[in-house]
């Protein structure tokens, strides 16, 4: 029996699954011959996690973590408790659907599903269904909040967006078996490091231009002091002899004088690999452009940009 491939259960800004040929031949060959545990510091969407470990039932122990609650509480009930989430989700996908030709009975629905999120007063499931009810319903897919951690997306134009994925939602809950989910920063995933490790960080981008900004998925920025100390992280790890790949925006290909990256990250290997940038409100602006692909380990295979 062909077991499905898990795919993200949210649409995350960011997200790696156009990237995974490109990681997977980043990989060291060690991770690729041995028993390994793999750390995700920054989870998001999850592409790189489910395709890890389908892919590599070598892994011995898996450990993900955000500062993102809600994106955790998700998580956890995917993992505890999937059938229960099921069950919400599909009642809200058809009540939704019936407001087709309602516009405005569907976005007071939104809106009323927006405004219980926020009041973060439902028992934990429910959150999670509302998490994954706005994801699949808002604008773009886009997930935003403000200085109150108040998710402030209005509604998207999807008619009848799929709310409900119920297989691959069953697949993830599979999956996260054997993972340990973790809700705060980042450098607290080192103590679960143990022989051969592997992190992956897929950090907040940061940003190419002031419009261009993605990183609110919490109340508290990723700026710029929080990309220096991940790079001290990421050069305490390595001292550790632990394996790390780490992805990011390539401001030098938006302005070629600026060296913040190839500045922080000089001892390490990188390289740019082409991206697609899916979410902007204006089409135009999305499209092919380089990200960067830094780790602290030779490549094995060296990936070319040109296609």
């Amino acid at each position: 029996m062909t077991i499905p491939v898990a795919k993200p259960f949210v649409k995350w800004a960011g997200g790696k699954s156009q990237l995974l040929t490109e990681i997977n031949n980043a990989l060291p060959a060690s991770i690729k011959k041995t028993e390994f545990t793999y750390i995700e510091p920054f989870i998001g969407g999850g592409a790189v996690l489910f395709w890890i470990l389908q892919k590599y039932p070598n892994i011995k122990k898996a450990v993900i973590n955000d500062i993102n609650s809600d994106l955790i509480n998700a998580y956890k009930t995917i993992k505890d408790n999937v059938e229960g989430l099921i069950l919400i989700l599909e009642k809200w996908e058809k009540e939704y659907h019936l407001f087709v030709e309602k516009p405005d009975v569907k976005k007071n629905y939104y809106y009323s599903k927006r405004n219980l999120f926020n009041s973060r007063k439902s028992d934990k499931t429910t959150q999670s269904a509302l998490f994954i009810f706005l994801n699949r319903t808002c604008f773009n897919g886009l997930y935003r909040v403000n200085k109150k951690n108040e998710f402030n997306v209005p509604i998207g134009s999807y008619k009848k967006p799929m709310i409900c994925d119920k297989d691959n939602l069953r697949v993830v809950s599979h999956l996260l078996q054997k993972v340990i989910i973790l809700n705060g920063d980042f450098e607290q995933t080192l103590k679960y490091a143990e022989n051969t490790t592997l992190f992956y960080f897929d950090p907040p981008y940061k940003p190419l231009s002031e419009t261009s900004s993605f990183n609110s998925y919490a109340k508290d920025e990723f700026d710029d002091k929080e990309q220096i100390r991940l790079a001290r992280f990421c050069k305490k790890i390595d001292l550790l002899g632990y394996n790390w790949i780490l992805s990011n925006s390539d401001v030098k290909g938006k302005n070629p004088n600026d060296n913040f990256f190839d500045d922080l990250y000089s001892q390490f290997n990188i390289r740019r690999v082409l991206a697609r940038r899916n979410i902007n409100s204006n089409p135009y602006k999305r499209g092919k452009l380089t990200e960067l692909l830094i780790t602290n380990f030779a490549y094995e295979k060296i990936m070319s940009i040109a296609r």
